[in-house]
C-alpha cells in the first residue's frame, strides 16, 4: 500500500508520517518512509534550488517542474520494488504537489504521466497563516498569497481525486487519531 500525506508547508506532513510509521510499525507491519523531494543527486539539487529568491517564477517553476518529475521517475522504482515486499510505504508528498505548488495543470499531469499514484492520499489542510507561523522560513514557497493558492489548489485536487481531508489546524493528537483511523479502514484494521 502506498500511503501520502499531502498539505502546504508546515501543515505536518513530516511530524505526522513519522508518527503514523511509528505506529504502524508498533502493529507488526513492515514502512518504509520516503519524501519528495528525494535525497537523489536531482532531489538534493531541487532542495538547493528551492532556497532561491525568485523560485515563483514562472521560468524557475518550469524547470522545477521538469526536476521534480524525474526525481519522481527514480523513485518508482523504489516504490515498486518496497510494494512487492508488502510494506506499507508513506510518503511525504508526492506528483500532487507538483499540481498544486506549478502552474499549467495539464503540462505538469504529462510530465508525470508515468509516477505512481499512491493508493491513498491524505490532505493536512491547514489555514495559511497558521502555516506561515509553523515554517522555518527557508523556502521562498512560504509566502502567504502563494499558500493561499497552493491550499485552494489542494481542495480543488481533494474533491477530484477522492483525498481523505484532515483538519491539521487541530491539535498533534487529534490530527494523529484521524490520520490512523482512515488508514486503518484502509489496510482493514481495527483501532
Amino acid at each position: 500500500m502506498y500511503i501520502c500525506l499531502e498539505g502546504i508547508d508546515g501543515s505536518g506532513k513530516s511530524t505526522q508520517l513519522k508518527s503514523l510509521g511509528k505506529w504502524l510499525e508498533d502493529c507488526g507491519l513492515t514502512v518504509s518512509q520516503i519524501r519528495e523531494p528525494t535525497d537523489s543527486p536531482v532531489g538534493l539539487l531541487i532542495r538547493k534550488m528551492l532556497q532561491k529568491p525568485g523560485a515563483q517564477d514562472e521560468n524557475f517553476q518550469r524547470t522545477l517542474a521538469l526536476l521534480f518529475a524525474a526525481d519522481r521517475t527514480l523513485l518508482m522504482d523504489n516504490i515498486r520494488k518496497k510494494e512487492e515486499m508488502n510494506h506499507v510505504i508513506l510518503s511525504d508528498r508526492s506528483f500532487y504537489s507538483s499540481l498544486a505548488y506549478q502552474n499549467g495543470e495539464e503540462w505538469i499531469a504529462q510530465i508525470n504521466q508515468y509516477a505512481l499514484k499512491p493508493d491513498l492520499v491524505i490532505l493536512l489542510d491547514l489555514d495559511t497563516e497558521t502555516a506561515l507561523k509553523r515554517c522555518e522560513g527557508i523556502d521562498s514557497f512560504e509566502e502567504k498569497c502563494f499558500l493561499d493558492n497552493v491550499r485552494n489548489k489542494y481542495l480543488k485536487l481533494a474533491q477530484q481525486h477522492d483525498f481523505m481531508v484532515v483538519n491539521a489546524n487541530n491539535g498533534f493528537n487529534k490530527v494523529h487519531d484521524d490520520i490512523k483511523r482512515i488508514v486503518a479502514s484502509k489496510l482493514g484494521m481495527c483501532i
